[in-house]
């Protein structure tokens, strides 16, 4: 066992290379233009050696103990040889996926064996040739697969003492590969992306690993259907694109229901830069002009330079929701956010989709890892041109837990404003401070009891922001940038209500060029905020965003996902959507001071409640069928 454990990793990280370095070599234009081979080889060795340790752990282990027993060694070659196959299987069927999909096999390749008898008879049809060639290459692996683990080659027995020794070191090693990393998070596709070319990020995963992420990964499509029941689907489209403002005109595309072009409400010469701050749990509950603490006096006073919301709701209460939101204002499902789903991995809707069709620069700035919540391999995959992460800060002055402190994330920030470029600027920055363990630089405030408090986080990156702004309005892109600052959720959501609601209010303030101070009084949802900044910065744009433009209307509503309910505030009447569960409906009345909010219950509102079933079912509908998205014309 111990020499078929060692065959088997070497014969695989060799097939692996192979096909690799062969895939770089036919793909080598976008390759090259995406960072070159060094990069693809070095992740692709890290994925590879992460899913070999996987699948070869228990052998190995074992292999001290029972290597020179005839019946493990032969499961063992068995074992092996299928894993073997797997992995030819889908290397020798990539190039042809990747022509098909430009992508390496992902979920669509276990999808269509729902389907085995339509695309073994389109494969015959019109592929003999390929199925030709890899039904011979599938036989030249089935040749290796029984020279190479040969299911009668035992091992010489080992010395008790050998055994115990070489299982302590042998587990933990396999151990540390299948995690491929020593930071707290294991290895994941979204580590080893580097380009925005989403083909060649999957180059530098292999096919099987490709295969089983995905399917891993589609545990989590919960569908609102399942959950909350259905609407006829043409009710549940007139039903959202009404709630929309889009019932008065056709769709653009009948297989995109929400695609619509929207002008923008402020005509410019050339359009501004944009730039979006997310603030990491910065809930009202803390902002003075919001009713809340007052640990905020920084952002209290840029809300008298800009637009202030007053009524801003989030649609979850973790960051990938926030960031699924803001920055593709896509509906909240009772699944993932989409940033962590297979089908949203590549040619989902984002602004940076749409504004990088308009010659702007997209960046994301994030203070920690940006694998994270599968953000690097979702942004790059969808539109944005480059992520900024810890990894590449330079000289970062504090780094705590999550990443670099808010400071240190500005001042990457406003290093890539100053950069001199031809191009408008779209940048999403992504601060990290204001997370448990709550650590922040010492000296730049001064704490209130003990340091490490949520309270005493907030008061940083609030002084944080402040330094920001203060060195932004005397800077060279001031006067060219439109600013949102925008939380990604409240802190501490909880409490006795279905949906507690107030734990969902959030700051929302823009600010910058050319926007006039006022307060908002109407009530808005992370989803409105892209419509409303295309319009600002001056983008016109054909979009499926059911979100307001602020700058023309407001619904009056905001959709909030709270595990697996989801709440549908419209004015003062909250519909409630639960699992299994009849729709009810209530009286909502905000909180006040340290008074709780107030539910009322009332007899259920049947048109609201179909409007929330609507929107619900949507948002999986669009999600499951790949209907957010601009569609290429071809």
């Amino acid at each position: 066992m111990r020499t078929l454990t060692l065959r088997f990793i070497v014969a695989v990280l060799a097939l692996l290379t192979i096909s690799r370095l062969a895939l770089a070599v036919w793909l080598w234009p976008r390759v090259q233009a995406a960072g070159g081979l060094a990069p693809l080889l070095l992740g692709g060795l890290r994925i590879d050696i992460a899913l070999l340790a996987m699948v070869s752990v228990i052998p190995a282990v074992l292999s001290p103990w029972l290597g020179h027993r005839r019946l493990p060694v032969r499961l063992t070659a068995y074992w092996f040889r299928l894993c073997w196959m797997l992995y030819a299987l889908l290397e020798i069927s990539t190039p042809q996926f990747i022509l098909e999909y430009d992508s390496r096999p992902n979920r669509l390749y276990f999808e269509y064996l729902e389907h085995f008898r339509e695309v073994s008879g389109m494969l015959w049809q019109g592929y003999k040739g390929t199925l030709l060639a890899a039904g011979l290459a599938m036989l030249v692996a089935a040749w290796l697969a029984r020279r190479l683990f040969p299911a009668d080659q035992t091992d010489r027995p080992l010395r008790w003492s050998r055994r115990v020794i070489a299982t302590v070191v042998v587990l933990p090693l396999f151990v540390l590969a299948a995690r491929g990393t020593l930071q707290h998070r294991p290895i994941n596709a979204a580590m080893v992306a580097y380009a925005g070319d989403a083909m060649v990020n999957t180059l530098a995963l292999n096919s099987l690993y490709g295969v089983t992420d995905a399917a891993y990964r589609m545990r989590s499509e919960k569908s609102a259907t399942d959950m909350y029941g259905s609407l006829p689907e043409s009710t549940m489209q007139e039903l959202v694109r009404t709630a929309a403002g889009l019932g008065a005109t056709p769709p653009l595309d009948a297989k995109h229901p929400s695609l619509h072009a929207q002008q923008a409400s402020v005509r410019r010469d050339r359009p501004l830069n944009l730039v979006i701050i997310i603030e990491e749990s910065l809930g009202a509950q803390y902002v003075a002009s919001l009713g809340g603490a007052g640990l905020t006096p920084e952002l209290d006073a840029l809300s008298k330079k800009g637009w202030m919301f007053e009524h801003a709701y989030a649609t979850g209460t973790r960051s990938a929701r926030g960031l699924e939101a803001i920055t593709t204002g896509f509906l909240p499902t009772p699944a993932e956010a989409v940033l962590k789903l297979p089908r949203a991995q590549s040619g989902f809707f984002t602004l940076a989709d749409l504004l990088g069709q308009k010659g702007f620069v997209s960046t994301f700035i994030y203070g920690g890892e940006a694998h994270f919540d599968n953000m690097r391999s979702f942004f790059l995959g969808n539109g944005f041109d480059s992520v900024l992460d810890l990894p590449k800060f330079s000289n970062p002055e504090f780094v705590g837990s999550w990443g670099a402190s808010d400071e240190d994330m500005f001042k990457q920030l406003h290093d890539v404003l100053e950069q001199p470029v031809e191009n408008p600027q779209f940048v999403v920055a992504f601060s990290v401070s204001n997370h448990s363990p709550w650590e922040y630089p010492e000296g730049r405030i001064k704490p209130v009891g003990e340091s490490g408090t949520v309270e005493n986080s907030v008061r940083y990156a609030d002084w944080a922001l402040g330094r920001f702004f203060e060195q932004a309005q005397k800077s060279s892109y001031w006067d060219d940038t439109v600013f949102m600052v925008i939380a990604d959720h409240d802190a501490r959501v909880g409490g006795a209500s279905l949906v507690p609601v107030q734990h969902f209010h959030i700051p929302a303030l823009i600010l910058g060029a050319g926007v006039q101070p006022r307060r908002d009084a109407r009530l808005v949802s992370q989803i409105d905020m892209a419509p409303t900044l295309l319009s600002l910065i001056g983008v016109d744009g054909v979009h499926p965003m059911l979100g307001a433009d602020l700058t023309r209307q407001s619904p009056q509503r905001a959709i909030m996902q709270y595990g697996d309910n989801l709440g549908y505030l419209k004015n003062d009447v909250l519909a409630v959507l639960e699992p299994g569960k009849p729709a009810k409906t209530y009286r909502y009345r905000a909180a006040r001071g340290v008074l709780p909010d107030v539910f009322d219950p009332m007899p259920v509102d049947e048109t609201l409640a179909r409007e929330a079933l609507a929107h619900a079912q949507w948002a999986s509908w669009a999600y499951l069928n790949e209907r957010y998205r601009i569609p290429s014309g071809d």
